[in-house]
């Protein structure tokens, strides 16, 4: 549902459009795509031509597509950027490319940092990958969660839905639930057990 109208008038100053589609190819490997688009409801000043950019013209306007395996290791990466706001960011293409070899598993949000950090390369592509890991795990469904039987599904303990301690896990996945340690106070009885134990100790 929506959410409830503010309390005060407000007037619209910038949209931000982030898309990401997952796509299976027949080679056995995953094209995850990401579009990121930035407009103002008003005229821009416009640094590469020195003139303005009229009203809900894209300031950014920028597609990326990293090509994974089921490993979820990266093994190719493009993008294309039709709108940018200064000269040089066309060059932050180049630097993508240290991506390839990296796993979207744990240490993704690092190596995005480690290879594409500061001047490297530009921080909207940056914001693209990092949350384009998730888009991968949402497209792979079923066979992303699919882990060894002995193994919990990667997605437990990522999130309080996911919480091993909570009714969701207790419910659809009992042999991976935790049972959370009681909050009550304890009794004079346990106290005094606790303080047994401890004298007991050597």
């Amino acid at each position: 549902m929506p959410l409830s109208p503010p309390s005060s008038p407000r007037t619209l100053q910038h949209t931000r459009t982030v898309v990401y589609h997952g796509y299976q190819r027949e080679d056995g490997l995953w094209d995850i795509e990401g579009e990121l688009q930035d407009v103002k409801p008003m005229p821009t000043r416009n640094l590469r031509t020195g003139g303005m950019r009229p009203a809900d013209t894209p300031i950014h306007h920028m597609w990326l597509r990293v090509t994974v395996n089921t490993q979820l290791v990266v093994q190719a990466i493009e993008t294309s950027m039709d709108s940018v706001p200064v000269a040089e960011c066309p060059q932050a293409a180049a630097a993508l490319q240290k991506m390839v070899g990296c796993s979207m598993g744990r240490g993704w949000r690092q190596a995005i940092q480690h290879n594409l950090g500061g001047v490297a390369s530009c921080t909207h592509l940056r914001e693209l990958l990092f949350n384009l890991a998730t888009a991968t795990f949402q497209s792979f469904g079923e066979s992303f969660a699919t882990t060894h039987p002995d193994e919990p599904p990667r997605y437990l303990d990522q999130c309080v839905g996911w919480d091993r301690r909570g009714s969701t896990v207790r419910e659809h996945f009992p042999r991976f639930y935790i049972q959370p340690e009681s909050t009550a106070p304890k009794t004079a009885q346990e106290h005094a057990g606790d303080a047994a134990a401890a004298a007991a100790q050597p």
